[in-house]
């Protein structure tokens, strides 16, 4: 399976790096990802360890669509049933840049509804029921190409669970991992942030160098 691993423009060759670390080495850096060849066991792990993704998603399809029947009826006839458990909530989301399907939250009914067509074939009746487990859907159209995919994360994986208060204007931890990583720094050197705020950096280098 094809995953992906969502970061802010500019750090995407630390989560190359951090990747690769996990064995991770059939990679495609695109801007603002990295898509990468892995299992189920990959979704677990690249969840667990990766200090600088902001999400991991599972990419589900990717082809070409310049007007809205060619977009729904590639979307519909994905195997979603295979994908999305009964009752599975899937909120949808999704960007558009420099195409002629540029207007997102046509996009985003167009997705939701060509969903639940093929859901209603497992399911049967007029309605489709969404009170399970929640499965987000993203979606991105660049240059006419469109690249659907499941989120696995959840909650963003810059939400670490140690910090009860969070200062003013918090830098994020993911990106203050990507920086203390950038820095090359090691726990054999010490580390310094004489402006540190709520001590994102330092606690994030903590983390690290367990």
């Amino acid at each position: 399976m094809e995953l992906l691993a969502t970061t802010n423009f500019g750090l995407e060759a630390i989560v190359s790096r951090e990747l690769k670390a996990l064995g991770y080495e059939e990679q495609r850096v695109e801007d603002g990802r990295v898509l990468f060849k892995g299992d189920w066991l990959a979704v677990c792990r690249s969840n667990l360890w990766l200090r600088c993704a902001d999400r991991v998603m599972w990419k589900v399809a990717e082809f070409e669509a310049r007007d809205f029947d060619e977009f729904f009826d590639q979307i519909r006839d994905l195997p979603w049933p295979d994908m999305l458990p009964a009752k599975a909530q899937f909120p949808v989301r999704g960007r558009s840049t420099r195409s002629q399907l540029h207007h997102v939250p046509t996009c985003q009914s167009m997705v939701k509804k060509a969903i639940v067509e093929s859901l209603k074939r497992r399911e049967g009746g007029n309605w489709i029921e969404e009170t399970g487990p929640e499965f987000a859907i993203e979606f991105s159209i660049v240059n006419d190409r469109v690249v659907l995919a499941i989120d696995t994360t959840g909650p963003g994986l810059h939400k670490r669970g140690y910090r009860i208060v969070g200062g003013l204007s918090p830098l994020k931890e993911t990106l203050a991992a990507a920086l203390v990583q950038l820095s090359f720094w090691n726990r054999e050197r010490p580390l310094i942030d004489p402006f540190c705020g709520a001590g994102t950096i330092a606690i994030e280098a903590a983390l690290i160098g367990r």
